[in-house]
């Protein structure tokens, strides 16, 4: 009985795939599953409230508002994250609960208490933002500059604005980044170089620097802007050393696939 064009169609679009190498042995697939989508395809679509949050989490992060008058101090995250536990003592230094005058374990695990609001404080703004849709926004508008500059997604961009400010909080956020599969081992490498190079240079720099600010002999701007250049250089060290490095046997010969995939 004759088959008619749906049915010859239909067989085509079903029949097995083999390939000219193939042996009796290998297996055939047919019909392979669908790729699975990427982190940056899943999640809430881009809308007017993604970029909201985007642009609301950069303010909060930027420390705009640290020093702001009356109410508006609660949209900075220093302000809302709050210095509780520091007293004043009777020879009129300041204290905290963490005390002073000891190393060890003990000084590392008091220490580390210190840092888990802000982190935990940190990583559920990033959660909050990403439900919105921001870290998508953020990925749209910052990668043309963060892929020529130091080789990293748009999707660093609200950690990098939170590592002017804070070291724990923004390292926090790129933890999660390479958790949720947002940026690759190379990339969080890279990027780990720019945060250690000056971390937090806009607390530290006035707060610690401002007592050397009246024998400054250049504006106070420019030792900022010498600390942000440095952060760029220190990333693209790590990002030429991986360049150097991936993709080599021991011999010191590239290997094919590699070498190529490095930004």
């Amino acid at each position: 009985m004759a088959q008619t064009n749906e049915e010859v169609r239909d067989t085509e679009l079903h029949q097995e795939e083999i390939r000219p190498d193939a042996t009796a042995t290998d297996p055939v697939v047919t019909n392979p599953a669908p790729r699975p989508a990427t982190p940056q395809e899943e999640g809430p679509a881009i809308t007017w409230g993604s970029y909201v949050a985007f642009f609301g989490a950069l303010l909060f992060f930027s420390g705009l508002f640290a020093e702001a008058a009356g109410w508006w101090k609660v949209f900075d995250f220093s302000v809302l994250n709050g210095s509780f536990g520091t007293w004043e003592t009777a020879a009129g230094k300041m204290a905290s609960f963490r005390g002073s005058g000891g190393t060890g374990a003990r000084d590392g695990f008091v220490f580390a208490l210190t840092l888990l609001p802000a982190l935990i404080f940190a990583i559920a703004l990033i959660h909050v933002v990403e439900g919105y849709g921001g870290l998508k926004v953020a990925q749209k508008m910052l990668s043309p500059l963060l892929r020529p500059l130091l080789g990293i997604p748009g999707v660093c961009g609200l950690a990098m604005i939170a590592n002017l400010q804070t070291t724990d909080a923004a390292a926090g956020m790129t933890k999660v980044l390479y958790e949720d599969g947002l940026i690759t081992s190379r990339e969080r490498s890279i990027f780990c170089g720019y945060q250690i190079s000056g971390s937090a240079p806009l607390s530290n720099y006035f707060s610690s620097g401002v007592a050397v600010f009246s024998i400054l002999l250049v504006p106070i701007g420019l030792p900022i802007l010498v600390i942000m250049i440095f952060k760029f250089i220190g990333g693209n060290i790590v990002r030429f050393y991986l360049r150097a490095t991936e993709g080599r046997d021991p011999k010191g010969q590239i290997t094919e696939g590699k070498a190529g995939d490095v930004a």
